[in-house]
């Protein structure tokens, strides 16, 4: 499908359950010093449901539970140092999409580590389809 910009406007946005940057504890970083102590990193999350909301019926039980997803990205992210943000970002895609009836999911994670800098940001995008 070729999108030029006068037909993305008419592309549907699908619903979307989007956790913004939720702050989880690690041990992160290149050098062994750095992972040492722990780091506050912010993390925001956006899934799409395999089901859409009009199905819902008001329950629970046929959405995402985004406080348990908050909790399981938390536990994740504290379980083991690592070097690379890029790699807990994987690991929380892959483990949203197994764990969670999930079309896709984009992982954006923000470490605050650079000086005269916002942040430094890794982002990727995982569906059912993709290795």
């Amino acid at each position: 499908m070729n999108v030029s910009p006068a037909n993305f406007s008419a592309m549907p946005i699908p619903d979307t359950i989007e956790i913004r940057r939720l702050r989880v504890q690690t041990h992160i970083g290149v050098p062994d010093d750095e992972r040492a102590e722990p780091q506050t990193l912010l993390v925001t999350v956006r899934m799409v449901p395999g089901q859409g909301f009009a199905g819902l019926a008001d329950e629970i039980s046929h959405t995402i539970d985004y406080h348990a997803v908050a909790l399981e990205i938390q536990a994740l992210a504290a379980a083991l140092p690592r070097r690379l943000i890029e790699t807990l970002a994987v690991e929380i895609a892959d483990q949203l999409l197994v764990r969670h009836p999930l079309q896709s999911v984009a992982v954006t994670i923000e470490k605050h580590i650079l000086p005269d800098t916002d942040c430094v940001a890794v982002h990727i995008e995982r569906s059912r389809s993709q290795p």
